[in-house]
Formats: C-alpha cells, structure tokens, sequence
C-alpha cells in the first residue's frame, strides 16, 4: 500500500475559532471569563453570524471583550448595556446584538436595565457572568456573593441583616411575560462547559427566531478574588454556588423548545 503523505493523515480537531482575534485574554489564571468568551466565539462561527453580531460590553472584567471578538462590539456605560442593545435591535432589526455583562454590572447598578428589557421581551440576548464578587475593582460583595462569604467589604462574611440576601437572576427574570429563554449554566467542568455551550447557542437561535429576551447565566470561578488556587474554585463553586444557584432552564416558551427539538434531531 502506498505511504500517505503527512498532510493527507493531518486531521484538524480543535482550533480557535475565526470570531477570535489574535490577541491574549488578560484575565487572571483560572478565571471563566476567557472559555465563556471562546464559546460564545464558537456559536457565532457555528450559525454564521459574524458579520451581523456585535457584543455590547459591561464596565468590569468584560471591559476588554472588543479586542478579543473578530466582530463588531462598543462598550456601554455600566449597567446600561441591555438599553444599548435594544437601541441597536430596534434600529437595524437584522443584526445580531448580544451583551456580556458581570454579575457587578446587570445585577446591581444594571438591574433596572436588565429587568425592564426582560418585560419589554426586547429580542436581544444576555450572556450574564455570575462569579460571585467584584472582579475588577478589587473583589468587593457582589448582589450575587453568598451569604457568609468573605469579600474586601465583607471581611467577616456577608451579613443578610446588613447586606440582604444574594439575588436569584434566573429565577427573578423568569418571571416576565418578555422572557423567551432564561437558563443557567457552569463553568465547573467540561461536562458543564458543554451544555454552557448548547445553552448559549439556543440563546442565540432566540434571538435569529425573533422569539423574545433570551439570557444565559454562567456561574464562573474567580480564583483571584476568592483567594483559592484554580482547581480549588473549580471545587468551591461546585460545592458552594450550585446549591444556592441550581443549573437548569428556568423559562422556555414552546417555540424555543420546538428550537431545542429540533438540535436534538439533527
């Protein structure tokens, strides 16, 4: 038999995908925010909507998200991404505007704007980073942080009797008529990484269906501002955020579950 050439044996099985560009995350060793940007890159190859996406990104650890996406994206003021948006969606209704946002940005100074888009079932996606604290400024308490936890401004954990309780996103928003699709996902392990990615990309089928406000939380390890070694936020967040904030789909109206029928079928 004749020998095959070396190039003729060669089979790619993984590499970056083309929404990425050639240019290194900043994010700190172990942190989630660069497999959530990377599977977001992935989808957007998958249904070939990169000339008409565009990431609309928070004030926080997503701050840098336009120099890492081979697309169009601007940075809005904090909190206000889902405004921008949904400005983008109205105006020219045949692109694809998504936001990535933390947990520092949509669910505190951000909240009005995140709720009010869910209500007005504007057809736009959320991707929303949940890592439990304040990434960027210095890991202060989150309206996601756990009670108990430690943080720089609660340094002997969080007190509801002084801070409140953390806020359930999913289960809040899945309770506007707006909502199409509202899941929650991990970061925790590959396993975890895959159905992060099979949520995600119905979020985006949603939005090309024209079905309503799609969001995708993703509980994500911050081992920096956690103060533990990466593979032990891998075990914190298991063990600590997913009995508080159980992984699941919290709202799927018939037509994205017709959507998700159909992936199963082909």
């Amino acid at each position: 038999m004749a020998q095959l050439e070396y190039n003729e044996l060669e089979t790619i099985l993984y590499q970056k995908p083309e929404a990425l560009e050639e240019h290194p995350f900043h994010f700190c060793p172990g942190c989630g925010h660069g497999i959530a940007l990377r599977l977001v890159a992935e989808i957007i190859d998958e249904l070939e909507i990169r000339e008409r996406a565009i990431c609309v990104a928070s004030i926080g650890c997503s701050v840098n998200s336009y120099e890492y996406f081979n697309f169009d994206g601007l940075e809005s003021a904090h909190g206000r991404a889902p405004a921008v948006a949904t400005a983008i969606k109205r105006c020219h209704p045949h692109l694809i505007p998504f936001t990535y946002q933390g947990d520092g940005d949509l669910a505190a100074i951000g909240t009005a704007e995140i709720v009010h888009a869910c209500a007005r079932g504007e057809n736009i996606t959320t991707i929303f980073i949940n890592n439990a604290i304040y990434g960027m400024t210095g890991g202060q308490m989150a309206p996601t942080t756990l009670t108990g936890m430690y943080s720089t401004s609660t340094p002997a954990g969080r007190k509801p009797s002084l801070a409140g309780y953390p806020i359930r996103v999913c289960e809040m928003l899945s309770t506007l008529e707006g909502t199409a699709y509202i899941s929650r996902v991990a970061l925790h392990s590959p396993a975890a990484v895959r159905k992060a990615k099979q949520a995600i990309k119905l979020a985006f089928r949603t939005q090309l269906a024209g079905l309503g406000m799609s969001l995708v939380e993703v509980l994500s390890p911050c081992p920096t501002n956690w103060r533990v070694e990466p593979v032990k936020a891998l075990e914190w967040l298991a063990e600590n955020m997913l009995p508080y904030y159980p992984l699941g789909e919290y709202k799927v109206i018939d037509a994205v579950a017709a959507l998700k029928k159909e992936d199963h079928h082909a």
